[in-house]
């Protein structure tokens, strides 16, 4: 098997375990799903399950969108005010993510939205892209409370708008939701 086909292999397996995944979560619930039972509807083993996901929340909370984000705010010009170059790296990342609208992306919000346990997961989720976002703030010259606070501030009004796009009961679009959560937050700034 060539590399490009056991890559492939992989993605398809991965693709499959999260589709079965969110099947039972929102047949049976998050909390009453099993690893077993994830691995059982996808036909393969535990063990491989573990291979993909550390955990079970790790479906729905793993983001590979963190890092694009924390990439973008690094392409903003470093002379920008902090907050104004992190709302400006997720504009300019969202533009760049073509298939974040999909439905997988929604059932994955809505699921966390709709899971207590899993809505603390959000916060330890961001950790990383905070500090990420932060610290190359911080490389570029900006004190750390003003990185931090700029980081902060913008994932928070992120996930709120994540979370009103998976549960809202009138259909907006991702895009619609964010760049709303972004146009309050600049309108309150005062430069």
């Amino acid at each position: 098997m060539t590399s490009r086909e056991l890559h492939g292999k992989r993605a398809r397996t991965r693709e499959r375990l999260v589709g079965h995944a969110l099947d039972l979560f929102e047949q049976q619930g998050f909390e009453q799903t099993t690893v077993s039972q994830i691995a059982a509807r996808a036909g393969v083993s535990e063990m491989t399950f573990f291979r993909y996901f550390a955990s079970k929340d790790r479906v729905v909370l793993d983001d590979p969108y963190d890092p694009v984000i924390a990439e973008a705010v690094a392409g903003q010009p470093a002379t920008l005010p902090p907050l104004v170059r992190v709302t400006r790296g997720l504009r300019s990342a969202l533009a760049g993510m073509d298939d974040l609208e999909n439905q997988v992306a929604r059932r994955r919000v809505r699921i966390v939205a709709t899971t207590p346990a899993l809505r603390a997961g959000i916060v330890a989720a961001n950790a990383a892209t905070e500090a990420a976002i932060a610290d190359r703030l911080i490389a570029d010259g900006v004190p750390a409370l003003p990185a931090r606070v700029a980081a902060t501030a913008t994932l928070a009004a992120l996930t709120c708008a994540l979370l009103e796009w998976a549960t809202a009961e009138e259909r907006i679009s991702l895009t619609a939701a964010v760049t709303a959560a972004l146009d309050t937050m600049e309108a309150g700034r005062h430069d």
